[in-house]
């Protein structure tokens, strides 16, 4: 089973403001791909530096969402599922951005790792941080690498419990 976990970080309450993804791919039971991007949002307000220490001088040079996620596509190509802690929040950000820049939308399952701890070790509360605690894993909560690799990190080890999708 082959999967990419992903995380975005957004500038303001606009679902197409992403400033920062994380993905991370995994296969056999293991992390092979790390990748991380800063990303130009459209013009907007920066609400949420306080959140992941982002503003507009820190991605106004960087590439858009479009230009970012046309260097994925080939890593994302056979993947069989996305991941994401509160995936319907990273859903919606992704389907928002593939949107404003004329990006198809990638036809795959998304997985909420949210969910997933709930299911497989009973974890309440659900945050990331509370999950990684449980589970042992490293996180810089807000920074979408380190969130994207605990992400997957969250999957592989529902995989070892016997969790499918």
């Amino acid at each position: 089973m082959r999967f990419a976990a992903i995380d975005f970080e957004t500038a303001n309450r606009g679902a197409d403001s992403a400033c920062a993804m994380g993905v991370v791919i995994a296969g056999d039971g293991r992390i092979v791909h790390r990748e991380t991007h800063l990303i130009c949002p459209p013009p907007g307000e920066f609400l949420f530096t306080h959140i992941h220490g982002l503003d507009w001088d820190d991605v106004c040079d960087a590439a858009d969402f479009g230009q970012v996620w046309s260097g994925l596509g080939p890593l994302l190509e056979d993947v069989d599922f996305m991941a994401a802690h509160n995936a319907p929040f990273d859903r919606r950000v992704l389907h928002a951005c593939c949107h404003s820049h004329g990006v198809s939308i990638p036809e795959v399952p998304f997985e909420c790792t949210v969910a997933l701890a709930r299911r497989v070790w009973s974890i309440y509360p659900t945050k990331l941080p509370d999950v990684c605690r449980r589970l042992g894993i490293p996180l810089n909560h807000h920074d979408a690498a380190s969130d994207a690799d605990a992400c997957a990190r969250i999957v592989l080890a529902a995989e070892e419990a016997g969790w499918h999708p």
